[in-house]
């Protein structure tokens, strides 16, 4: 029973953490009056690779993210084992809820990710399947 509570809290707490507030700190509003966050600018970044993954390592980077709109994509600011400084990291999509789609971009491609935003909209954490996490938080 305990364990069903706290699994149905933590959901609760999640899909709410997603949830801007108009004209709280780290939003935009779009033309239609839906309120997203503003995920414009520099992030600090933790990459691990776990599972079938876990030889790649895990790494600390940078990542600049552009936001026109609902769009937004971010591009690393430094070189990291597997990547280049000034290629793609991220590509997503935001609705009032928060991710509405959410791309890792690994050196081979794309991967459909999932990805939550903290209650304060300064950070991001992003999966991709059971191998690829990276967190993200804001300078």
């Amino acid at each position: 029973m305990f364990a069903l509570l706290l699994i149905t809290s933590f959901f609760a707490y999640d899909s709410h953490a997603q949830m801007p507030q108009k004209g709280s700190k780290n939003t935009m509003t779009l033309p239609n009056g839906d309120v997203i966050w503003d995920l414009n600018g520099e992030w600090d970044t933790f990459t691990e690779h776990l599972g079938a993954w876990s030889h790649l390592g895990s790494y600390p980077g940078m990542m600049k993210i552009t936001q026109t709109g609902s769009s937004l994509v971010g591009i690393r600011m430094v070189d990291t084992p597997n990547a280049l400084k000034g290629s793609e990291a991220l590509r997503g999509e935001l609705d009032k809820s928060g991710f509405n789609k959410v791309q890792l971009i690994a050196p081979f491609g794309p991967l459909p990710s999932s990805g939550q935003i903290s209650e304060d909209g300064n950070k991001i954490k992003i999966e991709s399947g059971p191998n690829l996490r990276t967190t993200c938080t804001r300078k």
